[in-house]
């Protein structure tokens, strides 16, 4: 990583600063190393702003704060933006959504990032005539759920807290990219079956 890269990010609070060897020498660690490696995931990987990051390094750093909570704050800024100006089909789908959480026992906050997320999406289907899609949530709710058990599988596996918060924002990143590759090759695969094309390659 180029010099100038580094004491940018310790300018901005984002790295320490190394120990100095000269005057204008400065040597830097392992952990420092770490902290790179988690600045460039959450910023490459992640595309949060400086401003994100070091709110997310502020959690990492608070050892009175709960892992929960650390990788909230990791994956909330990931979550795509709210869904603007509330209009009927929104407020129905934020209710929709309430209740999806309310009959799943799921333990997050209504107006999350993810909630508000997927309310944008049910009310774009619904203004776009296809409300009916909302009759499978709970079929998406239960393969998510699944999903989510073998995300943080994988996430439980790295004991550091720099480590988790990493592999949770490339994991929701790149395992999402990883999720939406599996489903259209199932989509094709299900189309072929379904429409008795025995031999179509999608």
């Amino acid at each position: 990583m180029p010099v100038p890269t580094i004491k940018y990010y310790v300018r901005e609070g984002l790295l320490p600063a190394g120990r100095l060897s000269s005057p204008n020498q400065a040597s830097y660690g392992a952990e420092h190393e770490r902290r790179l490696r988690l600045v460039r995931a959450l910023l490459d990987v992640g595309g949060l702003s400086v401003a994100a990051i070091r709110d997310v390094l502020v959690a990492v750093d608070d050892p009175s704060r709960p892992v929960h909570r650390v990788l909230g704050a990791a994956t909330d800024p990931i979550a795509p933006p709210a869904g603007g100006t509330a209009d009927v089909e929104l407020t129905t789908a934020r209710q929709v959504v309430a209740d999806l959480l309310t009959r799943r026992g799921w333990r997050v906050e209504r107006d999350s990032p993810s909630a508000e997320a997927l309310a944008a999406a049910l009310a774009a289907l619904e203004r776009v005539g296809h409300g009916a899609f909302v009759e499978g949530l709970d079929d998406y709710a239960d393969a998510a759920q699944k999903v989510a058990a073998v995300d943080l599988g994988y996430v439980a596996r790295n004991a550091g807290r720099e480590d988790l918060v990493e592999s949770v924002v490339i994991g929701t990143v790149l395992g999402e990219a990883v999720l939406t590759a599996l489903r259209r090759l199932a989509h094709i695969d299900a189309s072929a079956r379904m429409y008795g094309d025995e031999g179509a390659i999608g």
